[in-house]
């Protein structure tokens, strides 16, 4: 027999409990869908463990620097990875519970935990249960990729989700991949007490970043003691005896790397390949991404794709904005996912926050682009707490004044780049926000003095 619900939301993700809860409090009946872990991805493999695991890891960064704050310990510092990962645990485990509790007390709401798939363009089969719905949501997220490189079904790899496990820190981390996820535990496990080996295939790391933020982060890495291979053009996987061997083709440097532990991260893909939407007329593009107009609905009517699976960015903040802008159309507004300011953080120590263009994108736009940059060590609030390694940037079109794009890549970093991104998001004159006094001694005073010194890029 067929159930019928007003909707259908499937994944529990960032976009998806938020609009279950919407929809049911306006009275209709919603199933919500999950099929392993309540939260999704930010809450059990992404941004709650693996930021609870960052401040242990600088916790024991700053231990070790005690002396330069003029402070003693009584002793060499340790790092007991097992009570790490127990608060990791802690943590998502209560934002977890949270979650649970409030799904089961949310009236009209039916929480189904099990495999969904489609039978047709309405129809889902969840187990043994057939739902039907005009309206259905798919928020189903994405994991990493594996790739298909020589010998790695030959080794043991770890993935951003299977490291948050360990119990022991690794004695050499070899981590295949210099983006965002693979900087972050790189940096995170050497703190812990790892060696650390980056092996990037491109010339620089972050490679969608300026070139400067690329040299930035590989100073800061390599000051820390991670050695980074760049240009690692033919990477593959053996087995020795000394443990897992990664072959690296660099332009200088050993050809391979051994070490105890191998963390692949070197993408993402969306959870939309055992749906069944081969059943319906859900489009997807060569990456198994949903395609969605800028509303986030599919090529069936009454199926929107929300959060990773759409391809739209792959943040908590950019699932949970497109849970407003379909809930907000639904209820009659015009909201569009193409209005927003791309912005994120790359959470290495000290962060990067980044909002809108970059120099290379504006130019690339046809913009005539003005630059104002200063070194963190130029920052009192920088200096003063002994973190002043990065800089902040900010970048203006020359003929229109507005403000484009920033990057602040320093202590508090991700936190004083909403200056730029509210500013770009309403439209600022950038000379507004030139002449707004702001708050001594802070890392976002230096924006408009900042805008005070734009130079032709």
């Amino acid at each position: 027999m067929t159930e019928r619900f007003d909707a259908i939301v499937i994944g529990s993700g960032q976009a998806g409990p938020a609009l279950a809860a919407r929809l049911a409090g306006h009275g209709q009946s919603v199933a919500l869908i999950e099929r392993k872990l309540l939260g999704g991805t930010c809450v059990n493999t992404g941004c709650t463990p693996t930021k609870a695991m960052v401040a242990s890891a600088y916790v024991a960064h700053m231990a070790r620097r005690a002396a330069d704050y003029g402070v003693t310990l009584p002793g060499p510092v340790a790092v007991d990875m097992a009570a790490v990962r127990g608060r990791k645990d802690d943590i998502v485990g209560a934002s977890r519970s949270s979650l649970s509790d409030w799904l089961t007390g949310t009236e009209n709401l039916t929480l189904i935990e099990d495999h969904a798939r489609f039978v047709a363009d309405h129809t889902i089969s969840v187990g043994e249960r057939t739902l039907e719905a005009p309206r259905i949501f798919l928020n189903v997220g994405g994991r990493a990729v594996i790739p298909d490189y020589p010998g790695i079904g030959d080794i043991e790899i770890l993935t951003n989700s299977t490291i948050l496990e360990l119990t022991e820190v690794p004695r050499h981390l070899v981590v295949v991949g210099g983006g965002y996820v693979g900087l972050e535990f790189a940096q995170m496990f050497a703190r812990f007490g790892s060696k650390v080996t980056i092996v990037e295939r491109g010339d620089r790391l972050v490679k969608r970043e300026d070139e400067d933020a690329s040299q930035t982060v590989m100073d800061i890495l390599t000051a820390e003691g991670i050695d980074i291979r760049l240009n690692a053009d033919c990477i593959a996987f053996s087995r020795s005896d000394a443990g897992p061997v990664v072959r690296v083709n660099c332009s200088d440097g050993a050809p391979a790397v051994t070490g105890s532990h191998v963390l692949v991260a070197i993408g993402r893909q969306p959870n939309t390949d055992d749906l069944g939407l081969e059943a319906t007329g859900i489009a997807t593009n060569d990456r198994g991404y949903v395609v969605t107009n800028p509303r986030l609905e599919t090529s069936v009517e009454g199926v929107w794709a929300l959060g990773d699976c759409n391809g739209r960015g792959a943040f908590t903040h950019t699932a949970f904005n497109d849970f407003e802008i379909v809930a907000d159309n639904l209820e009659g507004a015009s909201r569009s996912a193409e209005t927003r300011t791309d912005a994120y953080a790359l959470y290495t120590d000290p962060p990067l926050g980044r909002a809108g263009l970059t120099v290379a994108g504006a130019k690339k736009r046809g913009h005539r682009v003005l630059v104002g940059k200063r070194a963190m060590t130029r920052v009192a609030r920088a200096r003063e707490k002994g973190e002043s390694a990065g800089y902040m940037k900010v970048i203006v079109d020359a003929d229109s004044n507005a403000i484009l794009g920033g990057a602040i890549f320093g202590v508090g970093g991700d936190e004083a780049i909403h200056v730029l991104l509210d500013a770009i998001q309403s439209g600022m004159d950038y000379t507004a926000l030139k002449n707004t006094m702001h708050i001594h001694p802070t890392v976002s005073e230096l924006i408009p003095t900042i805008l005070g010194e734009l130079e032709e890029a």
